[in-house]
């Protein structure tokens, strides 16, 4: 029997106000699942453009969406073992997911992948999602930032390189896997836990975040400044 490897379902929030965070117009992080097609279109640039999906709410656009973040995956399987761990129920986009997907290793997946969905839409792996007191404050869990970054299973950003319809049951075909070590949980622990690992993920080239891209050049560059320093002693 061949398993379900898909979008289990596509979720979309709305904007509500809440004392969690600073952004005056709210947060859409409350996403639920909605029936039929959602078109998913790039938003435009970080800063200017919101969700990739059409109808779901992204308020703080200062660190949420835009091209490179233009849709938020994340698999029930991690659901599910977050669900044991809390002893509480986490309804799908409960993470602030648009897609909560069956059958796939969204954290393994790595950057620059390609997703093909339904007939049109093809998205690409980007990143993973950075947990902010946003998150935490939805969801209301002691200690919820270091837990979160200590399991490394952040889910994964993509942008939408050709525009389409994405619904409940869509498989997902992985059209192209890129040849290097950078997988979603790889990168998260280079920008969080494991700087160290922050030269490596320049391996993805293109297809990297420029943020992520940005900050890897960085500590690059003061990793020289220092040697330089220590050689002139």
């Amino acid at each position: 029997m061949v398993q379900f490897a898909g979008v289990l379902t596509v979720n979309v929030g709305r904007a509500m106000m809440v004392d969690y965070t600073d952004c005056p117009t709210g947060t859409g992080i409350d996403k639920r699942p909605v029936d039929g097609p959602v078109r998913v279109t790039a938003p435009g640039p970080k800063g200017i453009g919101g969700s990739g999906l059409a109808g779901d709410a992204v308020c703080d656009t200062r660190y949420h969406g835009g091209d490179d973040q233009a849709v938020y995956a994340y698999a029930r399987e991690d659901l599910d073992l977050w669900e044991r761990e809390l002893g509480r129920e986490l309804h799908n986009g409960a993470f602030g997911e648009n897609l909560t997907t069956r059958g796939i290793d969204v954290s393994g997946t790595l950057v620059g992948e390609r997703w093909r969905i339904g007939r049109d839409l093809l998205l690409e792996v980007t990143s993973p999602r950075i947990p902010c007191r946003t998150f935490a404050g939805w969801l209301g869990e002691r200690g919820w930032l270091k837990r979160f970054t200590l399991a490394a299973v952040p889910g994964a950003y993509l942008r939408v390189l050709e525009p389409g319809e994405v619904r409940s049951g869509d498989r997902v075909e992985i059209v192209h896997r890129p040849d290097h070590e950078v997988s979603v949980s790889f990168l998260f622990r280079a920008q969080t836990t494991e700087r160290v690992l922050l030269p490596r993920v320049l391996a993805a080239g293109d297809a990297l975040h420029p943020e992520a891209r940005e900050k890897a050049l960085d500590y690059l560059a003061k990793a020289e400044r220092r040697r330089g320093a220590d050689t002139d002693r």
